[in-house]
Parts: C-alpha cells; sequence; structure tokens
C-alpha cells in the first residue's frame, strides 16, 4: 500500500502510481478507509477504468453523444434528441461514475407525474441509457448502471413504481435518527418536493401558525451546484403549506445552525451529489436496522445473517425499497385522504399545478380502500365459516 500521511485536516491521505509518469492522490477520513479506497482504485485500474476520468459529468458526454448523433440522423431527428436531452437536465452535473439507476428514475417519474406520453418517456430513457453506454464504451464506467432503472407507466390510471410508505415505513422515519432523517419528516408530512425542501429556509417556518411557505425552489441546471430560483415547479407550486402538530412537534426539537433547514455540514445549499450521498446512507442504515435478510442466501450458502447496527453497509445487499421523495411526497398525499381531507384543499397543499394529478391519486387510493374493505369481508365471513364448523364439531361430539 502506499504509504499513508496525515494531514494538517486530520484527514490522511497518499499518492497512488496509476500509469507511467501519473500519480493519483487519494484520501479519506481514517487509514483503513483510504485502504480500500486505494484497493477499489487498484481494482477500477486492473479493469481498464480511465480514472482520469472520474469527474466527467454526465452533460460532458451527453455533448458528446449529442455531438456524434448530428451527423447520423436527420436535422429533425437531432432536434427531438436535443429537446429530450434537456429533459435530463437534473443529472447532468452529476459525475458518471456516482450515477445510479435510481437517479435516472427519479427524471423519469417527475416526466410521469406531468404526464408526459409514454414515447416520450422511453425517448428520455433510451438518450440517457446511450450516454451511459459511450461512457462504458470508452472505459469511463465500468458498466451501464442506467439498464436497471425501471421505466413509470405514463398512463396514471395504471399501476407505477410509486406509492405511498406503509404504516411499518413511516414508523422507520419517525422512529430512526439520521441527518436525513429531518428531510424525509417534512417531505412525508409537508409533501414538498425535493427541490422546494432543499430551497427552504427556517424563517418559512412558522410553528406558531403550524405553516410552510413555499415560495422558492433549487434547480441543477447544467452543473452539479444548486441554483435558488423564485417560484416553484409550477404557478400552484407557490403556496402555505399547514402542517400537522406531529411534524411542529418534531420542528420543535430541531436545531438551527444555518439558514436552510436542510444544508451540507458547513450549511451551505446541497448540490445534487451531495443530496444524493446523504440519501444513500439514509437508505442504507434504514435497511441495516430494519431489513429482512432472512431470505437472503450468502456466500457460504446460508441465509444471511442480519448485518451489526454499526457496520459500514459496504456490500450489504438492499432488501427494504429504496423509497424517493416521490414516494414520501405520494405517502403525504395519501395521508391527506385517509384523513378525509376533500380533493380541492389536497391540490392546493401539494402544489399541483392540475387537479386532475390529485384526484388520479385519489381515485386510485379509494379503490384500494375498498378492495381492502372487501378484504376485511372476506376475513370475517371464513371466520364465521369456521365458528359455525367449530360449533357442529362440538354438538357431534
Amino acid at each position: 500500500m502506499a504509504r499513508a500521511k496525515r494531514r494538517p485536516d486530520g484527514r490522511y491521505g497518499a499518492n497512488v502510481t496509476i500509469g507511467k509518469n501519473q500519480r493519483k492522490y487519494v484520501c479519506a477520513n481514517s487509514p483503513k478507509e483510504l485502504e480500500e479506497k486505494i484497493l477499489q482504485l487498484k481494482l477500477k485500474l486492473g479493469k481498464g477504468i480511465d480514472i482520469g476520468t472520474e469527474h466527467d459529468t454526465f452533460d460532458d458526454w451527453g455533448q458528446r453523444w449529442l455531438a456524434k448523433k448530428k451527423h447520423k440522423v436527420s436535422e429533425e431527428w437531432y432536434t427531438a434528441l436535443a429537446i429530450n436531452y434537456r429533459k435530463l437536465t437534473q443529472i447532468h452535473g452529476m459525475p458518471v461514475s456516482k450515477l445510479r439507476a435510481i437517479d435516472l428514475e427519479e427524471v423519469l417519474d417527475d416526466l410521469a407525474e406531468q404526464h408526459y406520453s409514454a414515447r416520450v418517456i422511453k425517448a428520455v430513457r433510451d438518450i440517457a441509457m446511450g450516454v451511459m453506454q459511450m461512457c462504458v464504451d470508452n472505459r469511463v464506467i465500468e458498466y451501464n448502471p442506467f439498464a436497471a432503472a425501471e421505466t413509470p407507466k405514463a398512463d396514471p390510471k395504471k399501476k407505477n413504481n410509486r406509492r405511498a410508505l406503509t404504516d411499518e415505513e413511516q414508523r422507520w422515519i419517525r422512529e430512526t435518527p439520521h441527518r436525513a432523517q429531518l428531510s424525509a419528516m417534512i417531505m412525508m408530512y409537508a409533501g414538498l418536493r425535493r427541490g422546494e425542501l432543499l430551497a427552504l429556509q427556517w424563517t418559512d417556518i412558522d410553528l406558531e401558525a403550524c405553516t410552510i411557505t413555499i415560495s422558492r425552489t433549487v434547480k441543477f441546471d447544467n452543473s452539479d451546484h444548486p441554483v435558488i430560483k423564485s417560484g416553484g415547479k409550477t404557478d400552484n407550486a407557490t403556496r402555505v403549506v399547514y402542517i400537522p402538530q406531529r411534524l411542529v412537534n418534531f420542528l420543535k426539537q430541531q436545531p438551527r445552525t444555518s439558514l436552510y433547514v436542510v444544508s451540507t455540514v458547513k450549511g451551505r445549499l446541497m448540490s445534487a451529489s451531495a443530496w444524493r450521498s446523504l440519501w444513500d446512507t439514509y437508505i442504507k442504515d434504514l435497511n441495516i436496522k430494519y431489513g429482512n435478510f432472512g431470505n437472503i442466501i450468502g456466500k457460504d450458502g446460508k441465509p444471511m445473517v442480519h448485518p451489526k447496527s454499526k457496520i459500514r453497509p459496504g456490500g450489504v445487499p438492499i432488501v427494504i425499497p429504496r423509497f424517493t421523495a416521490h414516494w414520501l411526497r405520494h405517502t403525504y398525499i395519501s395521508l391527506l385522504y385517509m384523513s378525509g381531507v376533500d380533493v380541492l384543499t389536497a391540490a392546493k397543499q401539494a402544489g399541483h399545478s392540475d387537479i386532475k394529478t390529485t384526484m388520479e391519486i385519489y381515485t386510485h387510493l379509494d379503490a384500494s380502500h375498498v378492495k381492502k374493505n372487501i378484504d376485511k369481508l372476506d376475513e370475517y365471513l371464513e371466520e364465521c365459516m369456521q365458528s359455525v364448523c367449530k360449533n357442529i364439531n362440538n354438538t357431534a361430539v
């Protein structure tokens, strides 16, 4: 291993040879973490991955992909490609080496929520796949992570990948301390979109009036860095959200260490990659604490033993749902429905530009609610039948 040196800031660093007359500086919080990073670096080198491109963004390669297409397709087709490529703005600034399937799924979920057709959603997915495959072909990354991305159904009447969290999953969020818990609680009990959450300031929250005022949002245009824009995703997104007492009580206990409610450890606006990193650690920690590993067979052919909570989850399979901001927002709307809030009020609270969006969710939830009650009827009738059979048997004896 390369010799590790402790830096003035307390971290550890070392230079690693990556080629002839080429070295790369690697740093970490501990000698063990540094050793692991160097090992991963050498594994990538052994597979022929170009280490020098690890910070290349999706847009860096997206522009190259578009440039190649320009000379291979008609002008009309190229224009359509460029238009649909811009729908991937959310991931333009992210390093391709850090992108995961869930990043593309969030973009596609946004398009489905805005009622884009299945054809457009597929076209956007194909573009993202093409860009990442170019990265694979040029040894920038080892594999195409978007190959595992699921495409949501464009028809809102059909089931899509988003759903409300179950009562048990909601309990996980309420009872598990984590840096991302504050974000999850606000999204679940106030229905904020990710961009609205990241732009939220403590002065926007009035705990006496039990309200949150939404007047700005964060966008990630052509870089990983956040840009605050006035207003919201739609005209209706600028709104006052009335929040439940449960969220009020939770917010009263939170320290106000920066201007922004959700920020980096230094109190700054969160970049797209910083948010993704925070959320990944949250899902992994919830996974270790609540995941059911009994059905997972380990390398030794035996059921996997539940990981210890203090062990970092590298290599541990994710066995809980990878819920996102969309799921939490869907949960919020479901809670409004279950508590009897009318659809017009729910649409205003959620900031939907078209009440049809809220109606579709309410209609779906209504059908689910009816089905659940009918299931209870089946259970009751079955219990009655068993009781009758038991009485007959006792009488016969």
